[in-house]
């Protein structure tokens, strides 16, 4: 992988991982919380072996790329428009796009945005989600009432900041490990529960022992990454949440035009809050849905080979 940072507009530097050649076609692939664009590293090569130009950015707020102070600055306009300046710099008027958590909401706002400079997408884990009834934060309180929920706690600046930051490597490992196919439902379960006082970290799992699917140095990135920019710039995209549904009113029961299809893991306990069937409705030219066994919420790490030959043979029916 060749990294390189570049200027997107509105005073973002993004920092890029990217494989193949300059003038091929382009895929780009958006990472979610809390990844990095080293999150697609086995679906780099395979891209660009495949001829393509495959480029993952570290997102706002990540990595190596600029990290606003101000909460508003995270709203989905501004990372969508991080994309599409992205293009802008690699030279392509359309692009496939790739998007796995997080990173799956932007991609489904710029197919709604901007369907002009999109070839095809693809969501992973997240599935493509029609504009909510109401503000997002006001049904999570409705749904949740007493308990605990991560997006809800996620919402107090500073709070979250303290808990992710305070041992970035206990964050990352656990993390990782809670919602990965190698957990089992005892340790899903610690995330849920009454609002008693702990937070996120507390209630993470910590692996028994070295995992399957991502190896000490692979993980010793994140770490790092993490140590040095603290977990406040990915926690500020949920900060967003309710100004992001005020932004999208004219998207507001949209159908998605371009093709487009998903790839999730069986054990994602994501899945069962976002159920991808719903795409059905909602995505006019759906090529597929992917459920990969043995895998759980970091699907892309988890079974590459599998997620690879999902996402090769939807941008080969791309043309």
């Amino acid at each position: 992988m060749r990294e390189r940072t570049v200027a997107v507009g509105n005073g973002i530097d993004m920092h890029l991982y990217e494989d193949g050649e300059p003038g091929a076609p382009v895929v780009v692939l958006c990472h979610g919380f809390p990844e990095l664009g080293y999150s697609w590293r086995h679906q780099l090569p395979a891209l660009a072996a495949a001829g393509y130009h495959a480029v993952a950015p570290d997102q706002r707020g990540y990595g190596g790329t600029t990290c606003p102070a101000a909460i508003e600055d995270y709203d989905i306009v501004g990372l969508t428009d991080d994309i599409l300046g992205l293009l802008d710099v690699l030279g392509t008027d359309r692009a496939a796009l790739v998007g796995h958590d997080w990173g799956s909401n932007v991609v489904s706002h710029l197919v709604l945005r901007a369907p002009e400079r999109v070839r095809g997408a693809m969501w992973m884990s997240v599935p493509f989600i029609a504009r909510a009834p109401a503000p997002p934060t006001q049904i999570f309180k409705q749904i949740f009432t007493d308990m605990w929920f991560y997006m809800l706690y996620f919402q107090e600046p500073g709070v979250a900041d303290a808990d992710l930051g305070r041992d970035p490597a206990t964050t990352i490992r656990r993390f990782l490990h809670t919602v990965s196919g190698e957990a089992d439902l005892a340790q899903l379960a610690q995330m849920a529960g009454a609002r008693d006082g702990r937070g996120l970290v507390e209630r993470l799992s910590e692996p028994d022992g070295p995992s399957a699917w991502i190896t000490p140095d692979e993980l010793g990135h994140y770490v790092a990454a993490f140590t040095r920019t603290g977990y406040t710039g990915g926690l500020n995209w949920y900060r967003n949440l309710d100004r992001n549904w005020s932004l999208t009113e004219a998207y507001d029961g949209a159908h998605v035009t371009v093709p487009g299809a998903y790839v999730g893991g069986q054990a994602d306990p994501v899945v069962a809050m976002t159920p991808p069937d719903g795409m059905k409705q909602w995505v006019d030219d759906l090529r597929g849905i992917t459920m990969v066994p043995g895998a759980g919420h970091w699907v892309q790490q988890e079974k590459p080979v599998e997620v690879n030959e999902a996402l090769l043979a939807f941008l080969r029916g791309l043309g």
